[in-house]
């Protein structure tokens, strides 16, 4: 073989192993963090050091408006996908499917864990159906094989893991072989809206709460620059929904005590109560309506098609024939025994109300540097961490209007 065409053959060796160099080497690492009930205020009134560190090398919103309902599962499935409830599918805690053949539910494993109920595109699956590794320690939807894709990586909920062991195995992932290593990664703590349901908002078990999480993002922080990728990971702390106290002086409205609730199927949360009928009747519901309305001064009843605008809902039966929705920091039951069941601090009010708003914070190689925004919708992170990650959006995804897209370097 002539020098020549040894050369062309080393050029050809040296090109193909360019190409065939994993994909996971070129691309870079987020990580999503959701801090259950963790209101917009509780940053500034209360001392933490790592959410601090993070707003000062990164972005950081005035406060992150929730979708409708403002509860747990439906506003994390929104903020993993971009979507809204109606578009995803994960329109409450609990709900029925379309035909209102079986129920959703929170607590229900099998539910939890069945792909039929998750729409939409959530970002570790598009990591996945793009060649990129992705790792879940909790997340809405991780547990579920969503469009065929789970996360490489993921842990069935478990909130008797305690916050150290979670971040730990995060920094596991991050130090694993090149060919293991997610790229992609989520991480829940439930402690504070846990703290607050059970003692309130501003109480010594919260503050604790408040402290605690802040702690576990200290202890990634400090891990993260220890790592030799540590100047391509990027951070997005976000949650779901803020807290706010029951008035105290005033009872709850019992739906029971005007309505009689034979045929309808009511779904206690507290701060609103979503009603089923067994047999949709129009002028039942009407009725129902305005009985509420009628007795009611602190709150009312909606049917679907009168659902304010905002709460972006169709005429879709997996959301409530009629919603029963208390005003910021009043209570309704559907009857005396439920009553019993809230007290301290919740969340499901209309979510333009403020204490109903979250954090949205982020850092990383891409972001500006102790740079505050206005308040966001949630909605809006995901087409940012798309595009931090280089993966390319759904078909057809809305990016119009987008805050976060432009901050990008």
């Amino acid at each position: 073989m002539t020098l020549y065409a040894r050369l062309v053959v080393l050029c050809l060796c040296l090109f193909v192993a360019a190409c065939s160099q994993s994909k996971n080497e070129q691309d870079p690492y987020l990580i999503l963090i959701s801090i259950d009930g963790f209101g917009w205020k509780l940053q500034d009134a209360n001392d933490t050091p790592g959410l601090d560190r993070i707003a000062a090398s990164g972005v950081r919103a005035s406060a992150m408006q929730p979708v409708y309902p403002a509860m747990t599962f439906a506003n994390h499935y929104s903020i993993a996908t971009g979507l809204y409830p109606y578009q995803h599918g994960i329109v409450d805690n609990d709900f029925p499917n379309a035909d209102r053949s079986a129920w959703y539910h929170v607590w229900d494993r099998n539910a939890v864990g069945d792909k039929s109920w998750y729409g939409g595109e959530p970002i570790w699956v598009s990591a996945e159906k793009n060649g990129m590794t992705s790792a879940a320690f909790f997340f809405v939807g991780t547990e579920a094989p969503v469009g065929g894709y789970s996360p490489t990586y993921w842990n069935k909920f478990d909130a008797s893991i305690p916050g150290e062991n979670r971040v730990r195995q995060v920094l596991d992932w991050l130090t694993l072989p090149e060919d293991d290593r997610p790229h992609m990664i989520t991480l829940y703590f439930e402690h504070v809206d846990t703290a607050g349901h059970e003692y309130g908002v501003g109480s010594w078990a919260h503050e604790v709460a408040v402290g605690q999480v802040d702690g576990y993002l200290v202890q990634l922080l400090d891990g993260i620059e220890q790592l030799d990728i540590k100047d391509d990971v990027s951070i997005v702390v976000v949650s779901d929904h803020g807290q706010a106290q029951y008035q105290t002086e005033s009872d709850a409205f019992v739906i029971s005590d005007h309505v009689n609730l034979k045929g309808l199927t009511a779904v206690d949360h507290g701060s609103y109560v979503a009603i089923y009928m067994d047999q949709y009747d129009l002028a039942q519901a009407q009725n129902i309506r305005d009985v509420i309305n009628t007795n009611w001064n602190d709150g009312r009843a909606y049917l679907r098609s009168e659902s304010p605008e905002h709460w972006r809902v169709p005429d879709d039966p997996r959301f409530a024939d009629i919603a029963v929705l208390a005003n910021p920091r009043y209570r309704v039951v559907s009857n005396r025994e439920q009553a019993l069941r809230f007290d301290g601090a919740d969340h499901g009010w209309d979510p333009t109300f403020e204490e109903m708003h979250g954090i949205f914070l982020a850092t990383g190689p891409r972001l500006p540097v102790g740079m505050k925004t206005g308040k966001i919708n949630n909605v809006e992170v995901y087409p940012m961490m798309m595009d931090i990650l280089g993966l390319p959006l759904p078909d057809n995804f809305d990016t119009t209007g987008n805050t976060l897209l432009p901050l990008l370097k």
